[in-house]
């Protein structure tokens, strides 16, 4: 019970901190790995959809709070999508090779399907408004979420975001316009771009991933850090501080970012500061447009 509170005041946080959308706490949940784990197909899917439930609670939570005028933190009601991740196999994995997109050769396209078919199916059917497929690493794994989406295994649309250690290609090396050529062609996928990327990289993706879509390209870039998958936790200090995070911002968004975010050590710190940024943004561009007229 402590632990579904716990998760709802993380999504509370962000949603006062200004997030239009939470992602539920689903990335690294998987049917097959809950099995591992001894517990049953349909606890393992009750598990799945309560990660979703938890999101929509916080939402509702929210809205009841906005009604409430005198809490100075909230910010006014407005449209909030609650969005359901799905991690790659290498999630799954847990062995960091979703940082390295590297599977081996047993695995096939359809290895993959079957993995991630029921999942994506159960998720999809938990009250979320998109389906966020991320930290996409190679091709191969973008091609079987297209094939899911195109087969109706989903009613809702979905995003595609992928990673990149580079700069220049997906973290396996696949080209970058190649992975977002398989998300531009698949018509439920309703926006493209790049998560737990650095973000002295993105802007470079982005304006590559321009040329190849005409979806709306969203980014949310991790501080930086480095990830060791030896010892499982974050090399401190490797980043950039929310100062300079938010100092990105403009040049994201002038290189035609349309959804922006914080992936891994970004906080709801990190959130308010990006808030804050694009309404000054907006409210600039506003008045510059209006004294055009």
């Amino acid at each position: 019970m402590w632990m579904k509170l716990l998760m709802e005041q993380v999504h509370l946080d962000y949603l006062e901190a200004g997030a239009d959308i939470i992602s539920s706490a689903s990335y690294q949940a998987t049917i097959q790995g809950f099995e591992a784990k001894g517990y049953s197909i349909e606890k393992s899917e009750s598990l799945l959809r309560k990660s979703v439930e938890i999101a929509c609670e916080a939402r509702s939570t929210y809205y009841d709070k906005c009604k409430d005028d005198d809490d100075k933190k909230i910010l006014k009601k407005r449209p909030i999508l609650v969005a359901a991740s799905v991690g790659s196999y290498g999630a799954f994995l847990a062995d960091g090779s979703e940082y390295s997109g590297i599977y081996g050769d047993l695995i096939t396209l359809e290895t993959l399907k079957d993995f991630h078919r029921r999942r994506v199916q159960v998720l999809a059917e938990s009250g979320a408004d998109i389906i966020a497929f991320e930290t996409i690493p190679n091709k191969l794994e973008a091609q079987a979420f297209a094939e899911l989406l195109d087969e109706g295994v989903a009613k809702i649309p979905g995003w595609f975001s992928f990673n990149s250690k580079d700069g220049v290609n997906v973290v396996s090396g696949d080209s970058i316009k190649e992975c977002i050529a398989i998300a531009e062609a698949c018509e439920k996928v309703v926006a493209v771009g790049i998560n737990c990327t650095p973000p002295r990289f993105i802007e470079g993706l982005v304006l590559e991933i321009a040329k190849v879509t005409s979806k709306p390209i969203l980014v949310y870039p991790n501080s930086g850090e480095r990830y060791d998958p030896e010892r499982k936790e974050w090399v401190e200090n490797t980043g950039v501080g929310n100062e300079d995070f938010v100092s990105y911002v403009e040049k994201w968004m002038d290189a035609g970012v349309s959804l922006l975010g914080g992936c891994c050590r970004t906080t709801p710190t990190t959130i308010r500061a990006i808030h804050k940024r694009l309404v000054s943004r907006r409210s600039l561009f506003s008045s510059s447009s209006s004294s055009h007229h």
